[in-house]
């Protein structure tokens, strides 16, 4: 015989997200095997080397609350973030190696490996802080709601070892 109980849920926001009408944050992730090199290193971190990285995206928000829909009472679906993570993050730097475009030893290097060695040029040193924010600004444009429910991507979470983060939070450029 079923147990029926019957729930009652009060929609409660947070001083911290009442300007923006928060009541929610998620999370997803995908995972990326990519090389980096940070030139200026102190220690070991100065050679060429590689990570699984863990790309996390956290988005706060109102659920859904369109009666019918899919997205019935969620922030934005899962699967809508896993897309959006595998297009603007992981198929970009899966299986690359990102270097720093003032790193002139390291593209003399990855010069040599031929025109089909995959290597990402980027404007900064690929530290996990500034591949943070690099992942954020790639996904940030792409978070949105087709049922007018409020939602931002509020942080990106990137994972360089089981053990070390960094996390480039929305807001923090403004």
């Amino acid at each position: 015989m079923a147990h029926h109980v019957d729930v009652t849920m009060t929609h409660q926001r947070s001083v911290r997200g009442e300007g923006r009408g928060a009541d929610m944050a998620i999370r997803r992730w995908v995972e990326t095997d990519t090389g980096h090199r940070i030139p200026n290193h102190k220690m070991k971190c100065c050679n060429l080397h590689g990570h699984r990285y863990r790309w996390e995206v956290e988005v706060r928000g109102e659920t859904v609350t369109e009666s019918g829909v899919s997205e019935e009472g969620m922030v934005i679906d899962f699967s809508d973030i896993s897309r959006i993570l595998k297009e603007h993050v992981h198929d970009i730097i899966d299986h690359a190696f990102v270097v720093w475009e003032g790193d002139e030893k390291t593209l003399r290097a990855l010069d040599a490996m031929g025109p089909d060695h995959h290597t990402v040029i980027v404007p900064f040193i690929p530290t996990a802080e500034n591949l943070a924010r690099w992942a954020f600004e790639q996904v940030a444009p792409h978070i949105s709601s087709a049922y007018g429910n409020k939602m931002w991507l509020s942080a990106m979470h990137v994972w360089e070892t089981p053990k070390s983060c960094a996390t480039y939070h929305a807001g923090l450029s403004d």
